[in-house]
């Protein structure tokens, strides 16, 4: 069986069940309730980031994974993916417009 790549996306692959974060993919509980639980509880780990092993990368991690269950939190995600793409995107035609309206160098 051929391997087909990852696409690159972050949040919950609905057909496999995985949290895709990049082109990585870690398996997540089945139940909803443990959904909630352990994002949760990355939450927590998150504000004791300060602390040795806990980290402030807890808190993203934990917002990903109460997205796919509670609607306030997957609609702020759902809009700071869309900010963010479209200021990729504007950034890489602000240095298009630049690069066309350099002057060619005439010595």
């Amino acid at each position: 069986m051929a391997s087909t790549p990852h696409k690159r996306h972050f949040g919950i692959d609905p057909r496999s069940g995985k949290l895709a974060l990049g082109t990585w993919r870690i398996p997540m509980p089945r139940s909803r309730v443990g959904r909630i639980g352990l994002g949760s509880a990355l939450m927590v780990g998150g504000t004791l980031g300060f602390l040795p092993v806990l980290g402030f990368w807890m808190l993203p991690l934990g917002f990903i994974v109460l997205s796919n269950d509670i609607a306030f939190i997957r609609r702020r995600r759902r809009r700071l993916v869309i900010w963010w793409s479209r200021r990729k995107r504007g950034s890489k035609a602000d240095a298009d417009m630049k690069q066309s309206t350099r002057r060619p160098d005439n010595p």
